[in-house]
Formats: C-alpha cells, structure tokens, sequence
C-alpha cells in the first residue's frame, strides 16, 4: 500500500513529507512552553531589560521561519512538477527574507518602545518629545521594510533597479495627479521640524480649538472643546496662523467690579488695597503685572478695574472662582456695596404745584 504512487509520488514519501510539517507545528509547541516556563522565567530575573525584549520579539518570526523550512523540505524531497517546485522555491526564499524584516522591525520597534517613548513622554530631552516620536518610528519601519521588500523580491529573480526606475516614472505622474495630498506632507514635515505645537497640547487653528490628539504625514487630528474630533489637512495649518494656547506662561484675566456711588474715598481706597492682596491669598496668582485701579465713573457705578494673572500651575477656571469668591467674601466683610443698575428719577415741585392748579381751573 505504501509503494503506491499517486500525483507522482508514493504514499509512503507523502506521509514522510506530512509528518515533517506535523513535527514542524509540534516542535513549534515545545518552543512555546519552553518560551514560557524556562526563558522568560530566566530572562526576568536579569537587570537588562534588553535580552527580555529579544526572546519576545523572537518567538512568533522562529515560529514562523521553522514552518516555512518545514514546508520547504517537505516539498523538496517530492517528485513536483517543475513548475510547483519552481513556485515554493522562490516563495521559500522571498517569504524567508520577510520573515526575518518582521523580526527586525518588530524588534526595533519594541526598543522605540522601551527606550525612547518613555524619554519622549517625561518631555526630559530638548529636542525629543511626543510629536517627533510617531514620525521617527514611522521613518525607520518603513525603511526597514522597504529594504527586506527589495532584497526579497531580488531573491526571486526581480530586476529591483528597473522596477526602481520604473517606479519612479510612474511616482512622477503620480504626483502630478496627487498634489494636494503632496503639499499635506511636506506640511507635515514642516510642523515636525517648526514645531508650534506638540502632541496634547491646546491649539487654535482655521477656527478651532481644542487638544492635538495626532500629527500625521497627510494630516493633524484634533479633539475639541466639545469632544468633536476634527482633522485637518497639514497645509492649511501651516498656511494658518496657530495658537498655542498650552504654551501660554501665564493667562490674564479682566474683571470689572462696581461699587455704589455712595462710596467714599476710603471705602474706594480699601477696596483696592482687598485686590491688591489679593496674591497673597490664592498662590496662583502671580504679583507681578497685577492692576487695580478706579477706573471709571459709569451711570450707575463706580467702576474698579481689576487685571491679573493666573500662573501655569494655577487652573484657569478654577482660580478665576476662588477669586472671585474672596473678593465677594472681602468685600461684604469691609462693608463695600456693590452697584447694580438703578435709576432715580427727581420730579420739581413747582412744576407739580402748577399742574395740580391747571387741573382744578379745569
């Protein structure tokens, strides 16, 4: 039974050729436990955090590279057509190439993980951040893969120059066909090396504001102030004029308070003396550039202006409130009464005498 021959090959080279490719998934299976209960226990009690990082990004490409020679030797001890056989060479050997670009780039993208996305997020480095990164790792993955994709197409018997050239005649007519989608990247390179803004930050921009969620190469997403996500191409923001709203060192606040007319000179005196101590009081208010003046004698009210800062560490809603508070609670306590519209209206007694007259003449 086992010398009969089917597709040109006996039962017995078949089974041989299936139960190499069965070894292959079982020894993939042993490596796993072996992955899980030995290495990984081995490699954890280490300092370096680098050989952690290798056996994890190693396992799924070995996995995949022992199935592949699995098949390979399989194929290769039967009698194909040469056709079949020509087809699971070149695909052996241009699947191989990619598999070892997987770890590459799964392994360097886990070192851009470890080592680099933390340095970016604590915002210690100049010239590092959270909005350079993306790009960064981007850049070299594509890089990465682009050169394993040439290599193995190479492997296969591809003209990679004439395919280049190629390509590039075709780039050319596609950028002819493409340039708004052109202008968004080199917009978005602009905004990387510019920099005016950075990744979480608030911005104003082409009638928005709200938080840089993402910088792309085509475009840059924003959440706004109502949870809106909106996301604009990268030339218009370069074209725009941006507001960097997060990278404001202090922001000013503009209060108008007013007293009733009644109010003296001393009281008016007090109540900027209340205002003038009012940093003080609420540490985020910064002492400097603070102005409290008498400003204004309006139609129902004495008018004190009242402009300060609130520091950067100081909530920009919540600071203006404990304010406010303390001006009120001062306020009342130093007996100063605030104005709110009023109207009195004088009427001449004369006036109402001789009309009183005219009536009872009539």
């Amino acid at each position: 039974m086992f010398t009969h021959t089917y597709y040109g090959n006996s039962l017995q080279e078949w089974l041989i050729s299936f139960s190499i490719i069965i070894g292959a998934i079982l020894l993939n299976k042993v490596i796993v436990l072996l992955n899980k209960h030995v290495i990984s226990k081995l490699t954890s009690k280490t300092n370096n955090r680098l050989d952690d990082i290798l056996f994890k990004m190693l396992e799924a490409p070995v996995l995949l590279g022992i199935m592949f020679i699995a098949i390979w030797i399989a194929s290769s001890r039967l009698d194909l057509d040469p056709k079949i056989d020509s087809f699971f060479s070149k695909s052996y050997q241009f699947l191989i190439v990619i598999n070892i670009t997987w770890f590459i780039v799964r392994f360097v993208n886990a070192l851009i993980e470890e080592y680099v996305v933390p340095v970016a997020e604590g915002q210690s480095h100049k010239y590092l951040d959270n909005t350079l990164v993306p790009i960064i790792r981007r850049t070299i993955l594509g890089v990465i893969w682009a050169i394993g994709l040439m290599m193995a197409l190479k492997n296969v018997g591809v003209d990679v120059g004439a395919l280049i050239a190629g390509l590039g005649i075709g780039g050319l007519a596609f950028a002819l066909a493409a340039q708004d989608t052109i202008k968004n990247i080199f917009g978005g390179i602009t905004i990387f090396t510019d920099r005016p803004f950075r990744i979480g930050d608030r911005i104003k921009v082409d009638g928005f504001e709200g938080f840089v969620e993402d910088i792309g190469i085509r475009s840059t997403r924003l959440r706004t102030l109502q949870k809106r996500l909106v996301t604009i191409p990268n030339y218009k923001i370069v074209e725009a004029s941006i507001e960097n709203v997060s990278d404001e060192p202090m922001r000013q606040v503009n209060t108008k308070i007013g007293l009733v007319y009644n109010t003296t000179p001393e009281k008016m005196n007090e109540a900027l003396a209340i205002l003038n101590n009012i940093p003080k009081i609420i540490k985020e208010v910064d002492s400097k550039d603070l102005i409290a003046v008498f400003s204004n004698f309006s139609n129902f009210s004495l008018d004190i202006s009242f402009i300060y800062w609130v520091k950067k560490s100081g909530d920009v809603m919540i600071t203006p409130s404990k304010v406010n508070l303390e001006i009120l609670k001062s306020f009342n306590e130093a007996g100063l009464v605030f104005a709110f519209p009023t109207q009195t209206v004088y009427i001449n007694s004369k006036v109402e005498n001789q009309q009183k007259e005219n009536v009872e003449v009539v």
